[in-house]
């Protein structure tokens, strides 16, 4: 049965004396180091010499330094830049400066998980992975509220890992939603699995396929659009809201038919198949070879499937629209 923390269970004084260093501050670093300073936490940001985002930070009233000076002077060290640069900052700026008593944590299991980061046993090594953007997730806790978040300890000499876990959770607001125990493998494989076959691959596939068939067969493509693209926030913000149920209760009888009468033709146990192909990938460490080696070699792959998608015909009457659509500015 799935253990979930709140607010109970968190002592936030844990932290109290203690020097909290966020490596990053992008989407998710942000959120993270100005929630735990409104928190009370003594929090200082990482960043490379000649980072833009050093006076945004300042500017916000954080301390600043350079990776290894926060590394030297945090306590607790969060990683959250980017899952291919953290095995090089980690090697050159923080392994230096780790030892015993320290605690090292992620937002993403992917560099344990996959050993790209081999820390001291000596040093704890936690997760705390709040489940939304960083910008979302800033906004949430401003308002008085969190989001919830996944919890994991992968190395527990101190005996404390999971009390200092905890207590970062609270800090950035996520005990107030409530927190999930995991693991690393389970997150890091979960999330993966989620982002390739249905979050962003599967999406995005879904939409490409749809528009392109309709468009084929002699549609206009603004009208494609539309129908594949522009009302999925209708239909994701109904899910989002109160489930699959909520969402049938929500649309037309029509539409609610075609959904158990026509979507499982489209996807079939072919395409669950594929799934688990996707899966045993992440789960026999082939995805993560294949994405480090992309990022050694240049991103040549990368850069050239981003670019096609880039210019799919989607995307290029997608912004014609788009403009015509004001409130989106407002958003």
């Amino acid at each position: 049965m799935a253990v979930i923390y709140y607010e109970n269970d968190a002592d936030l004084s844990l932290l109290n004396g203690k020097t909290v260093g966020i490596i990053g501050y992008g989407s998710q670093g942000h959120a993270h180091a100005l929630s735990l300073k409104d928190s009370g936490v003594n929090v200082m940001v990482g960043l490379y010499e000649g980072s833009s985002s050093w006076p945004k930070a300042e500017e916000a009233g954080l301390r600043v330094g350079t990776v290894s000076d926060v590394a030297k002077q945090a306590d607790v060290i969060m990683m959250l830049v980017p899952d291919h640069l953290q095995s090089r900052i980690y090697g050159e700026s923080i392994q230096p400066n780790m030892g015993k008593g320290k605690t090292l944590m992620f937002a993403h299991g992917f560099n344990i998980h996959y050993k790209q980061i081999i820390p001291g046993p000596e040093i704890d090594v936690s997760m705390v992975a709040p489940k939304a953007p960083g910008h979302r997730m800033r906004e949430i806790f401003v308002q008085g509220s969190g989001v919830p978040g996944l919890l994991a300890i992968h190395q527990d000499p101190s005996g404390n890992a999971k009390g200092i876990a905890l207590a970062y959770a609270r800090g950035v607001g996520s005990t107030r939603a409530g927190v999930l125990e995991t693991t690393f493998k389970e997150e890091t494989e979960t999330d993966l699995f989620g982002e390739q076959t249905v979050l962003c691959g599967g999406v995005t596939s879904l939409i490409k396929a749809g528009f392109e068939t309709l468009v084929e067969a002699g549609y206009q493509p603004e009208s494609a659009y539309f129908e594949c693209m522009h009302e999925l926030k209708l239909i994701v913000d109904l899910i989002y809201q109160g489930g699959l149920e909520y969402m049938r209760y929500s649309v037309s009888d029509t539409a609610e038919y075609g959904d158990y009468s026509r979507g499982p033709r489209v996807v079939d146990e072919h395409v669950k198949e594929n799934m688990k192909r996707v899966l045993a990938e992440i789960q026999d460490g082939t995805f993560a070879r294949e994405w480090i080696a992309e990022n050694d070699e240049g991103r040549p792959r990368f850069n050239k499937m981003r670019q096609q998608d880039a210019e799919h015909p989607i995307e290029q009457v997608g912004k014609t629209l788009r403009e015509m659509m004001g409130f989106l500015k407002q958003a």
